[in-house]
């Protein structure tokens, strides 16, 4: 049994990869890694830019493709990665599926992510027909559609869940957007069963960040101040703290007692930015029943190596309730709401300039193609 088989069995967290490359379809890398215990893929416009810059395995895809736009291109190719992707972890999904119905779990794995395009983060109308769009040209049932929590997102994750469509929510940096999540997924599921859809069968996790939360407030600390490196996993606690207030609500029973699955938090950077730190902080720490962890596969392979998830400050409600309270330390140095405010202004032109940057990369393989 591999740790990631000790993550998932003993303590009921997912470990997800959060990367996707054709080479390691071609090779068997990700097939490799789902023996070792992955459950799920996660990608960005970001991890794809990489992908295709670093790797001529998409070379003969883009030779052959009648596509004439970057854009269009990008589509095809990403929808070809995730669908074979699907494919992949569809033993995972099946006996998810086995485990759902006997009760033993409240949820389904074995997803592989896909995100609308970065440039529709403030236009809801056209994030729901991309959504449609790419679920039906993936047309695979362990495929989760990505959207951003953002203000404009929110109405969209409602629409797509009540379509019946597996939702990922991303780039969640706040407590309050988190609930605000919550409250579109529940809605959502409310339509899709007026709309007679199978709550069974739909999906959501809601993709918490990490990493850059510690980023940002150790930037606004004095060097030394014990709290640095400490606000990211406390606000996870937080959050954890208000799914499993929200899971118990009558919103959420009603649900549930509907056949629905809950949805599941996902820390999601959860790779180490500052080199003093463990590089397992966001790992270690913050593991916990109905979770799931999606990193990149350096962090991967350090939890096969040396995790130890029985330090987690989330095993218990006292420790989570204790690591919670850290937030309140910050007070009056450091206004949190607003650096998650500023974090997901960041978050989504980062993934709006990756997503530019990758359309230019594809261009000029189109060009070279030629």
């Amino acid at each position: 049994m591999t740790k990631l088989d000790e993550l998932y069995g003993d303590y009921g967290q997912s470990p997800w990869i959060d990367n996707i490359r054709r080479d390691w379809l071609n090779d068997g890398t990700l097939a490799q890694y789902v023996t070792e215990g992955v459950r799920g893929v996660t990608s960005n416009p970001s991890i794809f830019a990489k992908a295709l810059a670093t790797s001529s395995a998409y070379d003969s895809f883009v030779a052959a493709s009648s596509d004439s736009n970057p854009e269009d291109l990008f589509e095809s190719l990403a929808v070809a990665d995730v669908r074979d992707a699907c494919d992949v972890l569809a033993p995972v999904h099946a006996s998810s599926q086995v485990e759902f119905a006997n009760g033993a779990r409240r949820y389904l794995d074995g997803f592989v992510s896909l995100e609308v395009s970065p440039r529709l983060a403030r236009d809801t109308e056209t994030t729901i027909t991309a959504a449609h769009r790419l679920a039906q040209r993936v047309d695979r049932s362990n495929v989760m559609i990505k959207i951003p929590a953002t203000k404009e997102g929110l109405p969209a994750i409602r629409a797509v869940l009540g379509a019946g469509i597996n939702v990922n929510v991303t780039l969640i940096f706040s407590l309050a957007r988190y609930g605000e999540v919550i409250t579109a997924w529940s809605q959502g599921l409310s339509d899709a069963y007026d709309a007679g859809h199978d709550l069974g069968a739909i999906a959501s996790v809601a993709s918490f960040f990490v990493s850059r939360v510690d980023v940002a407030v150790d930037a606004l600390l004095p060097e030394g101040d014990p709290r640095r490196g400490t606000t990211a996993d406390a606000q996870v606690a937080a959050a954890y703290e208000l799914y499993r207030g929200r899971m118990k609500s009558d919103e959420v029973t009603s649900l549930l007692s509907r056949g629905a699955q809950v949805q599941r938090p996902l820390w999601a950077s959860t790779s180490t930015k500052n080199p003093s730190y463990d590089d397992l902080l966001y790992v270690n720490n913050i593991v916990a029943d109905e979770t799931v962890n999606t990193m990149p596969d350096a962090t991967l392979a350090a939890v096969l190596d040396h995790a130890n998830f029985s330090s987690s400050k989330l095993l218990d409600e006292d420790s989570c309730a204790t690591l919670a309270k850290v937030l309140e330390a910050l007070s009056p140095d450091v206004s949190l709401d607003s650096v998650t405010d500023q974090l997901e202004v960041e978050g989504v032109a980062a993934f709006a300039k990756s997503y530019e940057e990758l359309l230019a990369t594809v261009a000029s393989k189109m060009h070279l193609a030629k």
